[in-house]
């Protein structure tokens, strides 16, 4: 039985401590993004204050302390709305996930941890209802092979100084101005969150190293028909010691462009604050070099950056956009704030010649 999030299933974000903590990132990427409705947020430590004031996304929806009162507004689907450190699942969920199920909901999980395969959570669930492990690996998986490099649709990478800096919300928001614009524009998801939100992707880190660029390989091929661009959603960061699902990606789908993305200010890695970032023209170098592989690979060139200005006001946000241009000799926006459409002019697409 396949699984997913479909628009008429109502959520409740389980959030607790992470409203405003830091490690909300799942369950604000579906506030955001998510086509289904969100019926409720569950935090205890902000229930009944206002999550548009809290977070700046303008989705008005209910902060309650638990499952039972998300229950009483109609929600159908659990989600773990946090992304941990190693996907663990905090001690203080497990009471909430029990009465939820035994309520009746689904739960969608995005964490390491399997869920669906414990059987006691199993026993705890309604007719009907099921239990969603996003980060799963794809069967019949393959080695790549650079197969993506063939195709004559445009392949837009979201790559970045840091984790957690932007490039799904990059990614998501270049492929909406793209289709307002006529284009037929794919937004192919790499990792939980996205997944949860187009309904279809891969879940990069669930696969084994010797396959995941041939996952990638496999979901461009698959997903990039009868398009004129798909825009593939980044992983993690060369310059993170942490990370490595950047490179699959870009060995994966054969960018034909890049986006580089980065948090305005940050001058070191957040969760590894030893580490240092390079001025931004020296990352977008060694992105370009690495995607080439001195000459052995498809070359493709980083086309703009797309900025976190969160903190600043207008007048300095836009302050910093502009000296980001100049140091790169690229347009540069903050996505949320200002829109992506001076990212989707920089790359210059066409639509491709209408199908019989």
């Amino acid at each position: 039985m396949t699984h997913r999030i479909d628009p008429h299933n109502r959520l409740a974000l389980l959030m607790h401590g992470n409203v405003v903590g830091p490690y909300g990132k799942m369950g604000m990427g579906l506030l955001r993004y998510s086509p289904a409705e969100i019926a409720a947020v569950i935090d205890r430590d902000t229930a009944g204050q206002d999550i548009t004031i809290l977070t700046g996304i303008p989705r008005p929806t209910p902060i309650v302390p638990s499952v039972h009162e998300a229950l009483r507004l109609g929600a159908d689907i659990l989600v773990l709305g946090v992304a941990t450190p190693g996907g663990v699942i905090p001690a203080d969920f497990w009471a909430e996930i029990h009465a939820g199920l035994e309520a009746g909901l689904s739960l969608v999980n995005g964490l390491h941890a399997p869920l669906a395969s414990q059987a006691d959570l199993v026993g705890r669930l309604r007719p009907g209802r099921f239990i969603w492990d996003v980060r799963k690996e794809p069967p019949n998986l393959t080695t790549g092979s650079m197969r993506a490099a063939s195709l004559a649709v445009r392949r837009v990478l979201t790559v970045g100084t840091d984790m957690a800096i932007g490039k799904m919300t990059a990614a998501i928001e270049m492929d909406r101005v793209a289709r307002q614009r006529g284009l037929r524009s794919r937004f192919l998801a790499s990792g939980q969150i996205g997944i949860c939100i187009a309904g279809e992707g891969v879940a990069l880190d669930a696969v084994r190293v010797d396959f995941a660029s041939g996952a990638v390989e496999k979901l461009v091929l698959d997903l990039s028909q009868d398009c004129d661009v798909v825009m593939v959603e980044g992983q993690g960061s060369l310059l993170n010691p942490a990370s490595t699902a950047w490179l699959p990606l870009i060995r994966g789908c054969c960018p034909t462009d890049m986006i580089l993305s980065h948090r305005v200010g940050q001058t070191s890695l957040l969760r590894a604050p030893w580490v240092q970032i390079p001025p931004l023209p020296t990352v977008i170098a060694l992105y370009e070099s690495i995607c080439a592989a001195g000459g052995a690979l498809p070359p493709a060139k980083v086309k703009g950056l797309a900025l976190i200005t969160k903190g600043l006001d207008e007048e300095a946000a836009r302050r910093a956009l502009a000296e980001a241009s100049e140091a790169t000799g690229l347009p540069a926006t903050d996505v949320v704030r200002f829109g992506a459409g001076v990212l989707v002019d920089a790359l210059h697409l066409q639509p491709s010649p209408a199908l019989p």
